[in-house]
């Protein structure tokens, strides 16, 4: 418990999202911790510069999470271990990704497809924690079929291989991100094992969160696609835990000026070619005056000043529209 007494409110780790740029805005919004973009244990086994960019530190992050993925535990073991010594105590936790329900990803046997492999799974637990000395834990969904909740039995298992927490997504694999979350198993993970659960899916408000916890007793929140184009989500969602009313929802103004500091932000990181800010910015212009037109643009945008260009034209709007 005493883990997550100090991280309660977490951003999840997010292929092509939770980058630096966005993990200093979350974090400035309230969020008591941030992943790491999930990171391939095999890529690091190949000494993959790409893939170690990703474990590149925010200014002032002082601590992350990291989450791998893999199947074979040697690999997961000895990549864990380099993670834990290239970032030392600027590493929080490190954590076994068995939730991503992405073809791609688990047609190698990584991810969700753990779930249909326990044995495999408890392998790569056990392995992992008899190399490092920081906490691990391990990321699943409800099941792998739909209808079929194998969740709490699961975490069972990963409790009994060492896992020091589990978090749980209320989706089946097979569900992808279709439907609701069904946060009824994360509280019977929570019933069913000794150690700290992190509930995940369907947190769009403060309120969510609160009703997530009130619902389940779950030790902390994990916060995903509710924050893209929305790193406010966290300040609300802090309230909310807090008892406290949450902040009001951003303007058109403040929406515009954080998709700026996001652009900024990834120039300083990436230098003149940011063209991963596309899907960032479509998430921050999402239903205001002027969206539909912008979209189009944004398409082609690459530049920090392209990107800029949209945004006066989308305050332009916004202004005309108040008067």
């Amino acid at each position: 418990m005493a883990l997550f007494g100090k991280y309660e409110v977490l951003l999840a780790p997010m292929a092509g999202v939770s980058d630096v740029a966005f993990r200093t805005l979350c974090l400035e919004q309230g969020a008591d911790l941030a992943f790491t973009e999930m990171v391939s244990a095999k890529g690091l086994s190949y000494a993959n510069e790409k893939t170690r960019h990703l474990l590149a530190l925010a200014a002032g992050e002082r601590s992350v999470g990291v989450q791998l993925f893999g199947h074979e535990p040697d690999t997961m073991a000895s990549q864990a271990a380099w993670v834990e010594d290239e970032l030392g105590e600027a590493l929080a936790y490190l954590d076994i990704n068995m939730g991503c329900p992405a073809r791609k990803i688990v047609s190698k046997g990584d991810g969700s497809a753990l779930m249909k492999a326990p044995d495999v799974a408890a392998h790569i637990v056990r392995a992992v924690k008899a190399a490092v000395s920081h906490p691990v834990t391990c990321k699943f969904r409800r099941g792998w079929d739909e209808g079929e909740e194998t969740a709490p039995e699961f975490a069972r298992r990963m409790e009994d291989a060492g896992a020091d927490a589990v978090c749980v997504h209320g989706r089946y694999a097979a569900q992808l991100y279709r439907g609701s979350a069904e946060w009824g198993a994360i509280a019977r993970v929570r019933e069913a094992v000794s150690i700290p659960v992190v509930g995940n899916g369907d947190i769009r408000s403060g309120a969510d969160a609160a009703r997530m916890r009130a619902a389940t007793g779950c030790d902390a929140v994990m916060v995903a696609r509710g924050a893209e184009g929305n790193p406010w989500l966290f300040s609300q969602v802090k309230a909310a835990l807090a008892g406290e009313a949450e902040p009001a929802c951003p303007d058109v103004a403040a929406r515009l000026s954080m998709a700026r500091r996001h652009a900024a932000l990834l120039a300083c990181r990436e230098g003149r070619n940011i063209v991963r800010m596309r899907k960032h910015a479509m998430w921050y212009v999402a239903g205001l005056p002027g969206a539909a037109a912008a979209r189009g643009k944004i398409n082609y945008c690459t530049t920090l000043e392209d990107f800029g260009r949209v945004f006066d034209e989308l305050e332009q709007i916004a202004s005309e529209h108040a008067l």
